[in-house]
């Protein structure tokens, strides 16, 4: 079973983390938001404050004006003195703070003009009173309706901007109070958000865990299997290897029966012969035909030795660079007489690139052509077809060598490369045993299958040059 408890315990916290931080940064930008339109909520109280202020000092500079004329007391004039200082700076103010405002810019620049006529007058009167030795006039009467309507035309501008600054204040307190619901918005869908997925990684956590439990205990039953399966394979394996040990003592002991079959007549002649040599009446020309006889049978009886001796060895190898195409070549043209006689068709499969294959060239043609005499002699006249495959895959360079003929039991396949094994009436039964020698000598391998009807195929691997081939 597989479980991928920690990908999904790790995506749930980088889902919540990604979230988050989008929940974050979207709540930063509120909070700056929020922090601008406070700044212009500020700025715009601070206009009309300023406005306020500014027609206060105005009317602080009337007011010490007429305590003049009726207390006769110029220290009720000294509010005069400060008011216009003071409404010159915050005029200055007022240009600072309203210099992004087309509008109320040229509203100020209107305001001033009357400012300064109002504090002109002002002075006017002061001067006009002190020259009267405090007392009114008619000048100070005919400038004081003047003065009024100056003073009108303060109001109404000055009303005008605050009304101006008020629609802007609405404006934009509501505009904070948006920003607000946005970012509370944010910050509770942030902490829900946090809490689902805390709780699914939870949930997630108790099941998957629930899962592991389970899978633990499934694992132990198949562990507990698995060892009851390993000890069967052990037993069947010591079983395996006391058959194959049984095989191998049946096989020695097939070539036992074999070679005692060969060498006994062989045996059976020299002691008839010996027997017969020291015979009293035997001529001096029999003696010499039993001395023959004795030769003869001791040469057949080291003639097989060398045979199986040889079909066995592992000996000395001449190896050359070979293309494998080419040496199939010529081991068909020695095989193609047997071929002709019998009608074969040959069909050659040679890859078109081959690797080339460092091998004892007459060697391994011998074994190449033991293989393809004993498929020849496997088909049918006129209707054999011998087929000739060659490839590389890996490290190795393989040729496939089969052919249409009768096929082998099972019994018989499994002994084919024994010594002195043959199904045919003819034959020493040591062609395929030295054909494997000689494979097996190069470091390679031959494989056979076959089904009886069905026609039998001969697998080579050799290795290819600079894959471990002996120089």
């Amino acid at each position: 079973m597989k479980f991928d408890f920690l990908k999904k315990i790790l995506s749930g916290y980088v889902a919540a983390f990604l979230l988050l931080l989008v929940s974050y940064i979207l709540a930063i930008n509120a909070i700056l938001q929020l922090r601008k339109q406070n700044q212009w909520v500020d700025h715009t109280r601070e206009v009309i404050n300023k406005l306020e202020m500014m027609v206060s000092y105005l009317k602080d500079g009337e007011i010490g004006l007429r305590g003049l004329i009726m207390m006769k007391d110029e220290k009720f004039f000294l509010p005069y003195y400060t008011s216009q200082k003071k409404v010159d700076s915050l005029y200055h103010i007022l240009s600072t703070l309203i210099n992004d405002n087309a509008l109320e810019k040229e509203r100020l620049i209107a305001l001033r003009g009357f400012l300064d006529k109002k504090f002109n007058i002002l002075s006017d009167q002061i001067d006009s009173l002190r020259n009267s030795h405090l007392e009114v006039n008619d000048f100070i009467r005919s400038r004081a309706f003047e003065s009024k309507m100056l003073m009108d035309s303060i109001r109404f501008i000055s009303g005008l901007m605050e009304n101006r600054e008020e629609e802007l204040l609405k404006i934009r307190t509501n505009n904070v109070s948006s920003y607000n619901s946005v970012l509370y918005t944010l910050i509770v869908v942030s902490f829900v958000i946090s809490i689902l997925l805390i709780g699914y990684s939870l949930i997630t956590l108790m099941i998957e865990n629930k899962a592991k439990k389970k899978a633990t205990i499934e694992a132990e039953g198949y562990h507990e299997q698995l060892e009851k399966r390993v000890e069967e394979l052990r037993q069947a394996n010591q079983e395996l290897m006391e058959l194959r040990s049984l095989e191998t003592f049946s096989s020695t002991g097939r070539i036992a029966r074999v070679i005692a079959h060969e060498v006994k007549n062989p045996l059976t002649n020299i002691d008839l012969a010996a027997a017969q040599i020291d015979a009293d009446h035997v001529s001096a020309e029999d003696r010499k035909s039993f001395i023959e006889i004795i030769a003869r049978n001791s040469k057949r009886i080291n003639f097989l030795i060398n045979d199986l001796l040889n079909a066995t060895r592992f000996s000395e190898l001449k190896y050359e660079d070979v293309n494998i195409n080419e040496l199939l070549d010529e081991t068909l043209d020695d095989a193609m007489d047997r071929a002709q006689l019998k009608k074969i068709s040959i069909k050659k499969k040679y890859a078109k690139v081959i690797p080339v294959v460092r091998v004892d060239k007459i060697r391994m043609k011998s074994a190449f052509l033991n293989v393809i005499v004993n498929a020849i002699e496997a088909m049918p006249e006129e209707k054999g077809v011998l087929v000739i495959e060659t490839g590389a895959k890996g490290d190795n360079c393989i040729i496939n060598i089969s052919d249409n003929g009768k096929g082998m039991d099972y019994e018989t396949l499994s002994r084919i490369f024994d010594p002195y094994f043959t199904s045919k009436k003819k034959g020493s039964g040591l062609g395929l045993t030295i054909t494997q020698n000689i494979i097996l000598n190069h470091k390679g391998k031959i494989q056979a299958s076959s089904e009886p009807g069905k026609g039998t195929v001969f697998t080579i691997f050799l290795r290819i040059k600079g894959a471990g081939n002996p120089v």
